[in-house]
């Protein structure tokens, strides 16, 4: 016997929210219906597809497979919807994006949501190890993120660069320098994101390169929190020039040993890439996009 479309649609967007009760709410039908139909799909593969966490629902090994292929089906038909409707004007919807840092993601959240106030947006940071896997799993639509790992499963379009520096508060004494060096950092209390965050690989592969240890590290949970922190003086933080909202009480001094560009970019799944949301975003993005900071 094979699977009803009621079904893998029931499956597939229950996946998407972790949710049977939101999944109900998007597909305009009971929170009943798709619980039953979830659990007839189970019953015909014999095996579990979703589990009941407390933080929502969770894929087993069989349902990620379902759903690697399931999601790829359920955008294609959004797609014929789309063209069947001949592309009328944008109204509503749910977008779920990621980024590694505030900006340039919110600024273009701020300018999407003017235009497009009625569609939902789903907002998150996360590393940039996190955001990657994210977009592999399809758990988001769109991802802001620093120099993705390109692959023909993943659109990317470039909207600008970025280097690092080293931001301190303006009453450091190295607020006062043009540049350093990362020797320089040695004996200073260094304030980073989590594990998996493109910063720390950097630090930890250029520290090697030059035999340096930095022995008094903080962790924090994302770039908010690092800026946050050298704010209040508890260390210094390096981050993108252009990764958060600018303050008057911080300095950005150039990093000798990082002064790369980093490409900027805007990503979704390959497949997802003519979605009327996810295009309307893209084309926001890039109309705003982000040049060379001076």
């Amino acid at each position: 016997m094979r699977p009803s479309p009621y079904q893998i649609t029931a499956f597939t967007h229950a996946a998407r929210e972790k949710s049977f009760s939101n999944a109900a709410a998007v597909l305009g039908v009971t929170q009943s219906s798709i619980t039953q139909h979830v659990a007839k799909l189970e019953r015909l593969m014999g095996t579990q597809l979703l589990i009941r966490r407390r933080e929502g629902l969770e894929l087993t090994r069989a349902g990620q497979d379902l759903f690697a292929v399931s999601d790829r089906l359920r955008t294609l038909e959004q797609l014929i919807a789309e063209k069947i409707d001949d592309y009328s004007e944008l109204s509503a919807g749910n977008l779920r994006i990621i980024a590694n840092a505030p900006r340039p993601a919110l600024p273009s959240i701020a300018r999407y949501s003017a235009l497009y106030p009625q569609v939902q947006i789903e907002f998150s940071l996360a590393s940039w190890t996190m955001a990657m896997r994210k977009l592999r799993e399809r758990e988001v639509e769109i991802a802001v993120i620093v120099s993705p790992e390109r692959s023909d499963d993943l659109f990317i379009r470039d909207i600008g660069i970025s280097r690092y520096k080293a931001f301190v508060r303006k009453d450091h004494p190295i607020a006062k320098r043009k540049k350093i060096d990362l020797r320089d950092l040695a004996d200073e209390i260094l304030i980073l994101p989590e594990d998996g965050s493109l910063t720390q690989k950097l630090i930890s592969a250029k520290a090697k390169k030059l035999g340096i240890t930095f022995s008094r590290l903080i962790k924090t949970t994302s770039f908010p929190v690092v800026k946050e922190a050298i704010l209040h003086g508890v260390g210094i933080g390096l981050m993108l020039e252009d990764g958060q909202f600018p303050s008057n009480h911080l300095a950005a001094v150039e990093v000798e040993e990082m002064n790369e560009a980093h490409s900027l970019c805007i990503v979704t799944p390959a497949d997802k890439r003519d979605l009327r949301l996810v295009k309307s975003f893209f084309n926001v993005v890039v109309d705003g996009s982000y040049g060379e900071a001076g």
